[in-house]
């Protein structure tokens, strides 16, 4: 890669950090999200006495004596598979204010389990349990949130549904912070923002893992009969805000290089009650 590139790459991202700095800040937010650790976890498919009411109810019970807790964690959520290519996958989201946060939830959780099975047995006996609906295997990514999110008003009642869109940057040698941040906050307040089946909305970039070039962007929405209509009203406001002239050819022209052109789509149930 040229170091034009790689230039370009940097500037991005502490372009993303610095916006969603302000941002937040305008929302006399008391701290802002710097990082969100997903993890891909999967089903021990093995398991022969494997119960979902059984594993949530686990799940439900270290949420609300450990993780609910841990000071560290600013959030977390857990997502089951609902179309994706692997139907043994579950991904688990936690949101931290720095990155000594996240340096630091472990030993918190460590002390709060103590704290919460202070019997050793029982402690041991609880988390084996947990643990023997996981299979060893899993995988870690890490993303910093990024300005032009639509927040959720209030917690959740119910479970969602989640639209996960994953795109990759291209990084254009003639690309610059100023264009790439005004074509997509224009796009942002056109369509996003007045899209009534998007209930919710959080765009995140790279921060540390296997790929640089993700650009993850998150929809909440009540069910998922509301894809299409998302969709739909997604044509319906981009045909309203961009009408086909020479100067929105050309913005189209522009964003698109920003971009590879290829991306995957994802869905994932949001279940509500184990969430912080």
């Amino acid at each position: 890669m040229k170091t034009t590139n790689k230039l370009f790459s940097v500037t991005v991202l502490l372009l993303f950090l610095f916006s969603t700095t302000t941002v937040l800040a305008q929302d006399d937010a008391p701290k802002r999200p710097e990082f969100i650790t997903v993890t891909t976890n999967h089903w021990n498919m093995d398991k022969e006495d494997f119960k979902m009411s059984e594993w949530k109810a686990a799940e439900k019970e270290y949420l609300e004596k450990v993780t609910m807790k841990n000071q560290y964690i600013m959030g977390a959520s857990v997502f089951l598979h609902n179309m994706t290519p692997d139907n043994t996958e579950f991904i688990t989201v936690q949101v931290f204010a720095s990155w000594e946060d996240i340096g630091k939830f472990g030993k918190r959780n460590a002390e709060l389990e103590k704290e919460a099975w202070p019997d050793e047995t029982k402690r041991k006996a609880f988390l084996k349990n947990l643990g023997s609906y996981y299979a060893n295997e899993h995988s870690d990514e890490i993303y910093t949130p990024i300005s032009g999110g639509k927040f959720m008003t209030e917690k959740p009642t119910k479970d969602m549904v989640l639209y996960i869109k994953k795109s990759h940057f291209a990084f254009p040698e003639d690309g610059t912070m100023e264009e790439f941040n005004k074509l997509r906050m224009e796009a942002n307040a056109a369509i996003v923002q007045k899209n009534e089946y998007i209930k919710a909305y959080y765009p995140n970039v790279h921060a540390w893992g296997s790929d640089k070039t993700e650009f993850i962007e998150a929809y909440y929405l009540d069910s998922i009969s509301d894809l299409d209509k998302m969709f739909d009203k997604t044509d319906e406001l981009m045909k309203a805000a961009y009408p086909d002239t020479e100067a929105n050819k050309a913005k189209g022209k522009a964003w698109s290089k920003y971009f590879t052109g290829v991306h995957g789509d994802y869905l994932y149930t949001y279940i509500h009650d184990l969430s912080k």
